[in-house]
């Protein structure tokens, strides 16, 4: 008889934990967030006595390409910030692209690059013309690395 009510009682605790634990995983399935715009971030420093000139080159190239994209539906937002770094390997400028959400941000194909580069293309110059000016750019100019953010829009 003792056995019978021991095995009672932890069948009847056992249940209430199976029954706690599934509650759980209905609580973390309903997020109180959901996923929003993604931004590309990227984190550039111009070296002293080029900052105008990179600014010329932001407001004659980088912004009509963006508004490029803009209008082909690519991107939603793209900003350009100006930083005051507290050390010479910190970004003085980030440059933000935003895309409705990851799979805009991918691409159909997972490859978001093909359509930018066409973009580009048709604003700018091929992408040869492109590289080519990278390289001049990257003599006064840095990538110091991207970051990818995503708005997380609270329930």
């Amino acid at each position: 008889m003792t056995k019978t009510l021991i095995l009672s009682m932890c069948l009847a605790a056992s249940s209430l934990s199976l029954d706690a634990r599934a509650q759980d995983a209905r609580a973390q399935d309903e997020r109180q967030y959901t996923d929003g715009p993604v931004t590309e971030v990227d984190y550039i420093h111009v070296e002293y006595g080029h900052f105008e000139e990179y600014i010329d080159w932001l407001h004659s190239k980088w912004k009509p390409t963006m508004e490029a994209l803009k209008k082909a539906g690519l991107i939603i937002d793209y900003k350009a910030l100006r930083a005051t770094p507290k050390s010479p390997d910190q970004p003085n400028i980030f440059l933000m692209i935003t895309f409705k959400n990851m799979a805009a941000y991918a691409g159909d194909n997972g490859d978001k690059g093909v359509e930018l580069e066409a973009v580009a293309a048709k604003v700018i110059c091929s992408t040869e013309c492109q590289n080519e000016a990278r390289v001049h750019r990257n003599e006064y100019r840095k990538i110091l690395g991207t970051e990818l953010i995503r708005e997380l829009i609270l329930k």
